[in-house]
């Protein structure tokens, strides 16, 4: 049987705000989430999972430009450099979700959004691109708020879904956990219904987030 697709794709905030143990420990969560992410893969053999990375800061950038097969992927870690220009990442993924690049039938794409701060850039912009396309506007979406000062209602925006909610990471050992838990509920999720991207009644199915322990001492 043929595989079909899923793309798979991170936004990371690589803002100053997430120097130091942040960034640490966002590199080392995704990382560490890669061998599950391929446990998961091989256990829906109809879907091929591909990777990408886009990074945004004073500028958007792809880290992973070109898809890879996750057996194949590697991570190579981010670093920090100035604002969250959030608007032009989501601006640049929409236009990998047009239809080319995508082919007319895959699974449904993985959007993964991380952040700890607050957009500097027009980002409702981005995100009216993203949801003016087929495949964006059907995209399982995830968000994670890395400590108190993410922007939660941009989060919730871009999830599109009010039955989903951005799932909070106020410490190393909770943002390891909701790593772990998007790069695998989120693939499950999209690896289940074949879909068109004219065929906009499809609802997205519940993944919804999982409660976080927080009995870490180090508090973001």
């Amino acid at each position: 049987m043929a595989n079909r697709p899923v793309h798979f794709i991170w936004l990371l905030d690589c803002s100053y705000s997430m120097q130091g143990e942040k960034i640490g420990q966002l590199n080392y969560a995704i990382r560490e989430a890669v061998p599950e992410m391929r446990s998961v893969a091989h256990d829906n053999p109809a879907a091929q999972l591909l990777l990408r990375t886009l990074t945004f800061s004073t500028e958007a950038r792809w880290h992973h430009k070109d898809p890879v097969p996750v057996d194949d992927f590697t991570w190579q870690d981010v670093q920090v450099d100035g604002m969250t220009n959030l608007g032009e990442a989501l601006e640049m993924v929409s236009r990998e979700l047009q239809t080319p690049p995508m082919p007319q039938r895959a699974l449904k794409p993985v959007l993964a959004l991380v952040s700890d701060g607050v957009p500097t850039d027009d980002w409702k912009s981005g995100l009216r691109a993203l949801d003016a396309t087929p495949w964006g506007k059907k995209a399982v979406r995830v968000a994670i708020a890395i400590g108190a000062d993410a922007d939660r209602s941009v989060l919730q925006e871009f999830l599109g879904n009010p039955e989903l909610q951005p799932l909070d990471a106020n410490s190393p050992k909770q943002l390891a956990a909701a790593i772990r838990w998007a790069s695998t509920a989120a693939v499950k999720a999209a690896s289940q219904p074949v879909a068109s991207p004219t065929d906009t009644t499809v609802k997205q199915p519940p993944y919804a987030p999982p409660q976080l322990d927080d009995d870490d001492d180090d508090v973001w």
